[in-house]
């Protein structure tokens, strides 16, 4: 029987995901992570505060899964609440979940999966992994634990309204090849039909849709508590450079924000541009926000993005990620938010490595591009890579 580390963050997707791994055969472990140094507070949202390590432990107590708790606190403040904090000071707006992902979760359960000696990690996230050349349906099949040793693809979940690959494109071959996501063949109101079906505990409870470790959206507060800094009022200007208004602080704005302006207007203004060396806020109409290119770093290429071209045609070999893109382009479609619906683009890469950048031009403007979100690379379903906007 395989052995799999199951992340347990207290909600039912998880927690449903358990039950469907224990169906197919295998020996479930849940893990929870305590991850912010504020978890005795009980007002924030799920995955962080101590009530959802609690749900976690119930539903893993209902189920019979083993649970374990594990310590990441640290990690977390450095890897995921510092640079959240340090890059709103610097006009940018991160993506937390990303961050998190990338330098806390799947480390941590790939840590507690070689600690315990399991075979595979498993998270509740709707999307999917599947060898090339094996359908979706194929792939939800398998319930011995075997895997392909050919590369993986990371492909959208079933359920549009809730895939949630944009939110995993960092993950890697290697983890790629011991992740099994259950939930990405099922839709949202079947999962919750299988909670209810299980009588599992908080079957009916609502979604946290807010970031984990900010209690009832008060950014600025907490950002201000954890750079130490005061609020430092500037200017608002027009497109022509004309005062408007005045900001409180510019780590409390993003591109493409219309609340809290506060500006009398005939005409609904949004953030245009955050310039933090004169510690100056640009508004303009909706349309000065779009913008049809931008440049990514920080990249991650799940497949190879040379090979699109054979995807198209319907060759389905060598598309690892090891190899290095060199002086190319390629159609993609990009999200550069997880809300949005991928539109049609080209990426110009322009011999870079893992850490260059490309250039990424929209067939028409997108709304609101923020430097410092993740633009997610697809082809079809499948996950071919991102990064970070810059």
């Amino acid at each position: 029987m395989a052995k799999v580390i199951l992340g347990m963050s207290g909600g039912i997707d998880s927690s449903v995901t358990a039950h469907l791994m224990k169906r197919q055969g295998f020996e479930v472990a849940g893990v929870s992570m305590i991850m912010c140094e504020e978890e005795n507070a009980q007002n924030l949202p799920a995955c962080c505060s101590t009530g959802a390590i609690g749900e976690a432990a119930r539903n893993a107590h209902h189920l019979g899964v083993k649970h374990t708790v594990i310590d990441v606190r640290e990690e977390f403040s450095q890897k995921v609440t510092k640079p959240f904090v340090t890059a709103y000071l610097a006009g940018l707006t991160p993506n937390p979940c990303v961050l998190c992902n990338r330098f806390i979760k799947f480390p941590a359960l790939k840590r507690e999966a070689d600690r315990q000696e399991a075979e595979y990690i498993a998270t509740g996230h709707y999307a999917r992994v599947r060898p090339q050349g094996i359908s979706g349906d194929q792939a939800a099949q398998r319930s011995d634990g075997s895997r392909l040793h050919d590369a993986l693809f990371l492909e959208k979940g079933v359920d549009r309204k809730k895939d949630q690959s944009y939110v995993l494109y960092i993950l890697k071959q290697e983890e790629l090849g011991k992740l099994m996501l259950p939930l990405g063949g099922y839709r949202k109101e079947e999962v919750r039909k299988i909670a209810r079906e299980i009588n599992l505990p908080g079957a009916e409870r609502d979604e946290s849709q807010e970031i984990c470790f900010i209690e009832n959206k008060q950014y600025i507060p907490f950002i201000e508590k954890h750079a130490h800094v005061a609020r430092n009022p500037g200017p608002i200007r027009d497109l022509h450079g004309n005062a408007i208004g005045t900001h409180r602080g510019i780590y409390g704005y993003t591109i493409g924000q219309r609340k809290g302006l506060g500006i009398a207007s005939p005409f609904p203004l949004y953030v245009i541009q955050i310039d933090v060396r004169n510690n100056t806020i640009y508004a303009g109409p909706r349309d000065a926000a779009a913008s049809r290119e931008f440049l990514v770093s920080t990249l991650n290429w799940i497949i190879d993005p040379l090979h699109i071209r054979s995807m198209e045609e319907g060759v389905r070999n060598g598309f690892m990620s090891s190899e290095k893109p060199v002086n190319t382009t390629f159609r993609a479609s990009v999200k550069v938010r997880s809300t949005m619906k991928e539109q049609p683009a080209v990426i110009h890469i322009a011999d870079i490595d893992a850490h260059g950048t490309v250039r990424v031009v929209f067939d028409e403007p997108q709304w609101a591009p923020a430097p410092g979100q993740s633009a997610v690379f697809y082809h079809g379903d499948i996950v071919i890579g991102g990064g970070v906007i810059i």
